[in-house]
């Protein structure tokens, strides 16, 4: 019986599909023997190299790579996946790995806590794998001298635990999420709800390890303080593997207070916010206020015709972290902002380490082991992107972006608090260059439950759209960007040989002026660009 054109070309199609299929595991599968054949050469008789080594045929390969992905966009069939994943117990396997991958010319991606936020640590379009730090998270306080040497794969809830069991007035200036990974947080700049009052993270980094392109692992004093000054807010993946840094802690008071205030357009939120952009940065440096603004839709009042049974509003909750008991802030708050109203049924004294928890949304009571877990909750699609207010905005146009928001619907933005330690420590101090001169930074936010392409466009262009109307009230020549806010929108890198000039477009919008040393900094220790990505710094042509 002779087949038809139809389903013998369909017959075609599965073939080569099951051909290329098969191509592809037996591509993944000889270089996975070429890799764990090298590893055992670079490494010591004891390991196994096969144990630390995942293959795309393994059992355990898709738990192992989603196990660090903090955003469901990129947990899809069509996200490239890496031909193996490496995930070292030691820091001889990390020199190891990096001297095959370089050896055998795959491109590695390097992941600690995997939020960065566009996928840049475990995705790629070129065959790459994923050095996976998760492994190496041990923690040393020694509160003798105030510091702690802590490995990149530990997550911030571990940083601060640590602390914490050592300590009932130390703390550490980071992130308020506490499954973010320490390599990546840190080396990117690191900011949180002390920022104000201490800094960035990356201003309390005394020392580090680091693995350069030939497997040497490094410290402070053999890399040299060029080197060192790069990784310090200039993103590690760029010049190497991080390993761990050492940290100066910081004291904080046996005594905190935290609030939290919701305001809607019809409580005055366009006249407190406006108030508060004149005194964000002014305000005492142990109070730091975070804005939540987001489009709500809210029941009408009892009587309201049925039409107007809901109406669209804006609303702002400010949140609050003072280092100082509630009788101080109080008095901060009346002196220099009154607008707010706060009073102080509305303020929580507590510890350190209970703020902690408080900021990362835990119910009242939830014991401190929570900040040891490492999974996340987080089962929803987003993206983000960043800005930079250095003028107050106006009145007028406050309102006009509220009826952005309103018309949107989906995006919300997140004002944060500048001034105080950040105006002292010059730009070219760290990589990091967004201090002085800056009265908040915004974080546009918009997340979604919807699956596919279609949603995917939708949302992206509900953010793309809002962060373009904001173009007139923020930075610009160039517009700011903060480099741990990840954001592919603003300029990729084909790393081709116009490389340093597509990394100059994202590069000065994330470093200003510091992004020309990030480059000389990249030339001299990895003049070949092993150490890329999309958006890394590139070295000089």
């Amino acid at each position: 019986m002779e087949m038809s054109g139809s389903s013998s070309g369909l017959l075609l199609l599965l073939l080569l599909g099951f051909l290329n299929v098969s191509l592809i595991y037996a591509t993944s599968d000889s270089i996975y023997n070429g890799f764990v054949h090298c590893l055992s050469n670079h490494s010591s008789p004891s390991l196994q190299a096969s144990s630390i080594v995942y293959a795309q045929t393994n059992s355990s390969f898709t738990t192992v790579l989603q196990s660090y992905i903090r955003n469901p966009r990129f947990i899809t069939s069509s996200t490239p996946k890496p031909l193996i994943i490496v995930t070292p117990t030691d820091e001889s396997q990390v020199s190891a790995a990096v001297i095959c991958s370089r050896d055998i010319g795959i491109q590695v991606r390097i992941r600690s806590g995997g939020h960065d936020y566009d996928g840049l640590s475990y995705i790629s379009d070129v065959p790459f794998f994923i050095l996976d730090m998760f492994n190496l998270r041990s923690i040393n306080v020694n509160i003798n001298d105030e510091t702690a040497w802590v490995q990149a794969g530990a997550i911030l809830g571990e940083l601060y635990y640590r602390i914490w069991e050592k300590s009932r007035v130390h703390g550490f200036p980071a992130g308020i999420c506490p499954t973010v990974g320490v390599g990546g947080h840190l080396s990117g700049g690191g900011y949180g709800n002390m920022l104000r009052k201490y800094g960035l993270s990356v201003d309390h980094i005394v020392d580090a390890k680091i693995v350069n392109v030939n497997g040497t692992v490094l410290d402070r004093n053999s890399m040299g303080e060029d080197l060192f000054w790069a990784i310090r807010g200039g993103g590690g993946a760029s010049f190497g593997v991080i390993l761990s840094y050492k940290v100066r802690l910081v004291r904080v008071p046996e005594i905190v207070t935290v609030f939290r205030v919701e305001k809607t357009l019809a409580e005055n939120a366009t006249d407190i916010l406006y108030q508060w952009q004149h005194i964000t940065d002014k305000i005492d440096d142990d109070l730091f206020m975070r804005l939540l603004v987001q489009p709500i839709t809210v029941k009408s009042k009892k009587g309201a015709t049925k039409a107007k049974k809901s109406q669209k509003t804006v609303r702002i909750t400010f949140i609050g972290m003072f280092l100082g008991d509630s009788t101080r802030l109080m008095s901060v708050m009346n002196k220099d902002f009154p607008e707010l109203g706060l009073k102080k049924e509305d303020c929580k004294e507590m510890n350190w380490i209970e703020s902690v928890l408080y900021w990362a949304n835990f119910d009242n009571g939830t014991s401190v082991n929570v900040l040891l877990n490492r999974t996340s909750d987080s089962a929803t699609f987003l993206k983000r992107k960043s800005d930079y207010v250095q003028k107050p905005i106006s009145k007028t146009d406050l309102e006009g972006l509220w009826k952005k928001l309103i018309e949107l619907g989906k995006p919300g933005m997140v004002f944060n608090s500048y001034g105080g330690r950040m105006n002292e420590i010059p730009a070219s101090e760290t990589p990091f260059p967004h201090r002085a001169g800056n009265i908040f930074k915004i974080q546009y936010s918009v997340n979604w439950h919807e699956e596919g392409a279609e949603a995917d466009k939708e949302y992206l262009n509900l953010i793309r759209e809002l962060y373009s109307y904001m173009t007139p009230f923020v930075s610009n020549s160039p517009r700011g960007a903060y480099l741990n806010y990840r954001d592919i929108d603003i300029g990729i890198n084909h790393n081709g040989k116009d490389s340093y000039q597509e990394g100059k477009v994202y590069g000065d919008k994330y470093f200003l002026n510091n992004f020309e040393r990030l480059v000389k900094v990249k030339t001299a220790v990895d003049p070949q660009d092993f150490f890329r990505y999309e958006q890394s710094v590139p070295p000089l042509p």
